[in-house]
Parts: structure tokens; C-alpha cells; sequence
């Protein structure tokens, strides 16, 4: 049996062994840290679960992350002119120029972190948010910057040059796992040969695509003779590894065939199966207008981590992508994801562990919320917002801080300002830099995947 050339992969335990105790001779200086609180970062992460979102078309951070609500620079912003304000629960009015009103900055209790309307229901939960501003995309292109934001590579010829943050994870961290990595409308990305192939994303248009799939008819065989099948083919696969060479593509073998059984159950099946996600969580706003097929991700989520057959998911949320009146919904479009994350965070705090006794999901779920960049802060003819080469992140996480925003923008134009000195000096933190932060933070090695970017200690909590 054949198989493609690629790099020797080494062990997991192995690969954070050595990462522990390389990480304060090779790092330490660099970033500034003592080498035992790098260390404690490579600390065993098989039970973690993970969960990526984009906010598909490139969102306004003057509404959430980077509240601008003065006329000031290039930045027009959003007034009772240009916004329907209705539906905005955190909406206050603030005076403005011209005899309209903008909004009063949303300022927690307890935080110095300041929003705008749009962050709605996850503006209680600010003890948990990372915020990163003044994001340097270097882009206006939708491609470009999806690209950029979940790869940390800028497109080469139409090509993606990188793998994805989600599958990076899922390759050293999940290989094993029935599903990896499900990815639904999500810019998943695997290239080269660094990863493990088991870890490719199973990438869908919808979650019930899946449940459609795994029904198979009954006329020619039973459940029995499946498991039967299924027994048979994991043994060979396991005998057949330890007499060769390619011992762990044979194990792979043998976990995939392992993971059929799963995969053709009918407990699975409704894990895959939309209605009755909606069924078994109407915590989430399931009749939302842009955040309707999100909230059905964000269900299978929990119910495939609960179950403990992924360990991540990725999914993109739309209607961020606003050229025309983009006040008129944009605002709306932004609270409705941050309420489905915030009730998304409810329902990990509720469901137990699969692994860890006593532990809730939330404590081992680790988030990233990105876009493609952000929108102008000036408006254009048609009251509307284009493309700016700028953004915001958010990373909720228990090894990252909390209540903590890193980075910011100029005060005139809404530009990436510089946020630290880097190893080539002053300069903003950019997309490779916050994926190189978030690997590193769970013993992955930045440097085996990632080809640009430091790591931010500033951004992680003290081990």
C-alpha cells in the first residue's frame, strides 16, 4: 500500500514534551516571559474543544470593537440619519452634529473595555472578552482578507498558500476525533503536507447536508452486518500496523473505520439533523434574519462537542458585506451574531464536560471571531460603507485574558496604529500574529505552520 511522500509526523505527547521544554530557551528571550509560564502553555490539550466564526463580507467595528461616535478625521458616524435604531437594544442616544443623535458608548460595569451598540447580549459577558484592534489587513479584497484573517497568508494568484487555523487544530489536536474539523461555509483551508491528512475539514453547505448523507438504506444489509464490517475492517487495519512501516497511516485506518460506527448511528444522525438541533436548543434565535443558518451551526456545536465526536467547528455568519444604507441593517446584523455567541457561551456553561468530571464545556471551548476586514469610516454616496483595510478580532477563551483589549487605530482616520514593538520595531499587530498567539496558546508550534507572525504574550493569562 503506497502513499504520497510527506514530512515524518512525530506523536502528540511527544511533539508538547518537546515544546515545553524548548519554549523558554527558543522564546523566552523574544517575548519577554519566563520560560516556565511558556512552558505551562503547551499544557495537555486533547479534551479542548474549539470553535471558529467568521463574520463573512467584512464588518463596521465603529459599531462594536472600536466605537467612533464623532465627526472627526474621515469618520462619519452612525446617527439617527443614517441608522434605524429600533431594534438596537444598547442604542442611547448621545448628542450629534447637525440636530441628529449618535449613539453614548457602551461601557460596562466593571471593565474599561468601551463597545459600540451593536455588541448587544456579549456586552455582559465582557469578563471574557479579547478584543484586538487596529488589525493591519493590508487588503481590500473579500478573498484576500478571508484569506488573510484565517490563514494568516495573503492569496497568491487566486491561491491559498496556508492552511487554516481550524485545520491546524484539528491536525494536531483532533486527528483522532470521529470529526476533526466541520466546516460549514467556512473559509477552510488545508495545503502542503504538514498536516495530518485525517484532519482534512469535512466541509459542508449546511449541517443537514451530513444527516442526509449518513441515511442509508436497509435493503441489502442491517446495522448488525455494518458493526460486523466495520469490527472486521479496524482489526486488519490495526494487525496490518503492526507488522508495517507506515504504521500510522494503518492506525488511521483504523480510527476512521472505528469512527464509522459512530458516524452511521442514529444518535449521530440528529446530531447532523436541523430540526431537531432546533429542537433541542431554542435558546438560540433560530428565526434570526442573517444569523438563522449560524444558529443551527452553533446547536450542532454544542451537541458535537457534548458528544465528544469533533473537536472543531467552523462556520461563517453573512449579511457583514453593506456597500448601500449600511446602517439600516448593519447594526442589527452585528447584534444578532453577538447575541448567538452570547447564548452560544449560555449553553456551554450548562452542558457538562464529555471527558472531565465536574468541568463544564466552557471551561475547555476556546472561540475566534474574525472578518475579512472593516468597512470605511467615511460614508459613501449611497450612504453606505466599502472596504477598509483594517479590523478587530475577538478571542473568548480561559487562556486568554478577559476584559482586555490589545491594539488600536489612529484617532483621525481609523487606521492600525502601532500596538507593541515586534522583533523589526513598532508596528500594528497583524492576523498572523493574533493565529500565532492563539496555536501557541495550546502548545502548538507557530512556527511549523505559520510562516509570518510573533506571539503576543500581552494577549494570554498568566499560566
Amino acid at each position: 500500500m503506497s502513499r504520497p511522500a510527506r514530512r515524518p509526523r512525530r506523536l502528540a505527547v511527544p511533539r508538547r514534551a518537546l515544546l515545553e521544554a524548548a519554549a523558554g530557551a527558543a522564546l523566552a528571550g523574544v517575548l519577554g516571559l519566563p520560560a516556565r509560564a511558556l512552558a505551562a502553555q503547551g499544557k495537555a490539550a486533547e479534551d479542548e474543544f474549539f470553535l471558529f466564526i467568521h463574520a463573512s463580507g467584512g464588518w463596521d467595528v465603529t459599531l462594536w470593537a472600536d466605537p467612533r461616535n464623532e465627526a472627526r478625521g474621515l469618520v462619519s458616524p452612525a446617527t439617527t440619519d443614517n441608522t434605524d435604531t429600533a431594534g438596537l437594544r444598547l442604542w442611547v442616544d448621545a448628542p450629534a452634529a447637525g440636530g441628529a443623535k449618535t449613539f453614548a458608548p457602551v461601557t460596562p460595569r466593571g471593565s474599561s473595555l468601551v463597545f459600540g451598540p451593536g455588541i448587544g447580549a456579549l456586552a455582559d459577558m465582557h469578563d471574557r472578552l479579547c478584543i484586538l484592534n487596529g488589525l493591519a489587513m493590508n487588503t481590500v479584497s473579500h478573498p484576500d482578507g478571508t484569506a488573510f484573517s484565517t490563514t494568516g497568508r495573503h492569496l497568491s494568484g487566486g491561491r491559498t498558500l496556508a492552511s487554516s487555523v481550524d485545520a491546524i487544530c484539528g491536525s494536531e489536536l483532533g486527528a483522532s476525533q470521529t470529526f476533526p474539523v466541520v466546516s460549514v461555509q467556512f473559509p477552510s483551508a488545508f495545503v502542503g503536507d504538514r498536516l495530518d491528512r485525517r484532519a482534512v475539514p469535512l466541509m459542508v453547505g449546511e449541517i443537514g447536508t451530513l444527516s442526509r448523507s449518513l441515511s442509508r438504506a436497509r435493503h441489502y444489509d442491517t446495522d448488525e452486518d455494518r458493526a460486523a464490517v466495520t469490527a472486521l475492517l479496524s482489526e486488519e487495519a490495526r494487525s496490518l500496523a503492526a507488522r508495517s512501516s507506515h504504521t500510522d497511516a494503518l492506525r488511521g485506518f483504523a480510527i476512521q473505520a472505528d469512527g464509522l460506527g459512530k458516524m452511521l448511528s442514529s444518535g449521530l444522525q440528529e446530531v447532523f439533523s436541523r430540526g431537531k438541533l432546533i429542537q433541542a436548543h431554542p435558546e438560540f434565535n433560530h428565526a434570526a434574519r442573517f444569523a438563522r443558518q449560524a444558529a443551527v451551526n452553533a446547536a450542532f456545536a454544542i451537541e458535537a462537542m457534548r458528544r465528544n465526536v469533533v473537536r472543531c467547528v467552523s462556520f461563517s455568519s453573512s449579511g457583514f458585506d453593506t456597500h448601500t444604507s449600511t446602517y439600516r441593517q448593519h447594526a442589527a446584523t452585528q447584534q444578532e451574531l453577538f447575541d448567538l455567541i452570547a447564548a452560544l457561551l449560555g449553553s456551554l456553561d450548562r452542558t457538562p464536560h464529555p471527558t472531565r468530571a465536574g468541568k463544564k464545556l466552557s471551561d475547555h471551548t476556546h472561540l475566534l471571531v474574525t472578518s475579512d476586514f472593516c468597512r470605511t469610516p467615511q460614508l459613501n454616496t449611497a450612504m453606505g460603507r466599502d472596504h477598509y483595510p483594517n479590523n478587530s478580532a475577538m478571542v473568548i477563551s480561559p487562556r486568554f485574558r478577559g476584559s482586555f483589549a490589545f491594539g488600536k487605530t489612529d484617532p483621525e482616520q481609523l487606521l492600525p496604529a502601532p500596538a507593541k514593538t515586534f522583533q523589526g520595531g513598532p508596528r500594528p499587530i497583524a492576523p498572523p500574529d493574533l493565529l500565532a498567539t492563539f496555536l501557541f496558546a495550546f502548545g502548538i508550534s507557530p512556527r511549523e505552520h505559520l510562516r509570518d507572525g510573533e506571539v503576543v504574550p500581552e494577549l494570554l493569562r498568566s499560566p
